[in-house]
C-alpha cells in the first residue's frame, strides 16, 4: 500500500492510497499506525470510504491500522466486466487479499450495509483471520432471508427489484443531475450533503457495476452457516432498510460472543450519522478480542 497526501483531520491525519489486490487497484483511505492491528472498514450502496471518515478518526487515534477500502464496483482501477464479477465470493475474496496485501494475518473486519454483508461472509468463510467483526445495520444473510419470508421486510426491501433492473437505475442515478437520487438518499435520514457526495462520486465512475452488487444476489450459495468469531452488531430503530425481525434472528447465526446495540431514534446511515454513540463501544469490542497475541 502506498501512501498519499495527508488530509487534515481532528486528532489524526487520515491518508489517500491504494492497494493493489488481485489485479485491482482499490482506492482507500487509512489512519493509524502501520504497526498497529489491522482494521479493515467496507461500505455499503450507493457509498465510498469516505463514508467511514469518522470511524478512521477514532481507530486511528487509538492506535489501530484503521483501512477504508473503496470496493470493486467504485474504485476506478477495480471495475471488471459483467455481473459474475460482483458475486459475494468475489467481494468476500477483495477482503482476504486486501488484508494480505497489507501483510495482516488476522484483522478485524467492519461492514456497513452491503459491506456489512461482505463482512459476515469473511467472517464466516475465514474465522481463522478475522479477529472479530463488527456489522453496522447488516443482520446476518441467511436470518435477512428468513425475515423476507414476512411481508414487513419484504415492504423494506421493495427498492432492490428496481436497482437490479437493466438500464433503468442507471437512468435514475443520471436524472436532473443525480437529484433523484439525493432526495432518495435524504428521504432515508442521510444528510443532503453527504448524500451529494456519495452520489456524486458514483456517477463519476458510472453506477453500473455498483448495481451490479444487487443483479448479482442469486449467483452463489447463501452461507447458513453460524459465524465463529467475537461479534458486534449495531442497529438503528429507524433503519428504513433492516427490520426488527432480521435483526434479532441473527443471534442464531453466531456461534462466538454477541453483542447486539440498538441505537434509538438512528437510521440506516450509522457510519455517517451516529458513529460517536458508538465509537467507544467498537473500540471496546475490539480490546477485548486482539488479532494479536499479548507479547
Amino acid at each position: 500500500m502506498g501512501t498519499g497526501r495527508l488530509l487534515d483531520w481532528p486528532d489524526v491525519a487520515i491518508r489517500s492510497t491504494t492497494i493493489t489486490a488481485r489485479g485491482l487497484r482499490f482506492r482507500a483511505l487509512s489512519a493509524g499506525p502501520e504497526s498497529g492491528e489491522l482494521v479493515l472498514l467496507l461500505h455499503g450502496f450507493p457509498q465510498t470510504a469516505e463514508a467511514w471518515r469518522p470511524a478512521l478518526t477514532s481507530l486511528g487515534d487509538a492506535g489501530y491500522r484503521a483501512v477504508a477500502v473503496t470496493q470493486r464496483g467504485y474504485s476506478p482501477g477495480a471495475m471488471p466486466e459483467g455481473v459474475d464479477a460482483y458475486r459475494m465470493s468475489e467481494l468476500r475474496d477483495d477482503v482476504l487479499a486486501f488484508a494480505d496485501a497489507l501483510g495482516a494475518d488476522r484483522f478485524h473486519v467492519v461492514g456497513h450495509d452491503w459491506g456489512g454483508s461482505v463482512a459476515w461472509a469473511v467472517a464466516g468463510a475465514a474465522p481463522e483471520r478475522v479477529a472479530t467483526l463488527t456489522a453496522v445495520s447488516t443482520p446476518h444473510t441467511a436470518a435477512l432471508a428468513r425475515a423476507l419470508k414476512h411481508g414487513e421486510q419484504r415492504l423494506r426491501m421493495a427498492y432492490i427489484p428496481v436497482l437490479r433492473l437493466p438500464r433503468v437505475p442507471e437512468v435514475l442515478f443520471d436524472a436532473v443531475g443525480g437529484e433523484v437520487a439525493v432526495r432518495a438518499l435524504s428521504l432515508t435520514g442521510l444528510d443532503r450533503h453527504k448524500a451529494q457526495r456519495d452520489v456524486a462520486a458514483l456517477r463519476e465512475v458510472g453506477p453500473g457495476n455498483a448495481l451490479n452488487w444487487y443483479r448479482a444476489v442469486g449467483r452463489g450459495t447463501l452461507s447458513r452457516d453460524p459465524v465463529r468469531v467475537p461479534t458486534l452488531h449495531i442497529w438503528g430503530d429507524k433503519d428504513p432498510a433492516f427490520g426488527r425481525l432480521a435483526t434479532e434472528l441473527t443471534a442464531e447465526y453466531v456461534d462466538a460472543p454477541y453483542h447486539l446495540v440498538e441505537l434509538q431514534d438512528a437510521t440506516h446511515w450509522i457510519p455517517d450519522e451516529h458513529w460517536d454513540d458508538v465509537a467507544d463501544l467498537v473500540l471496546e469490542h475490539l480490546r477485548d478480542h486482539p488479532a494479536k497475541a499479548p507479547a
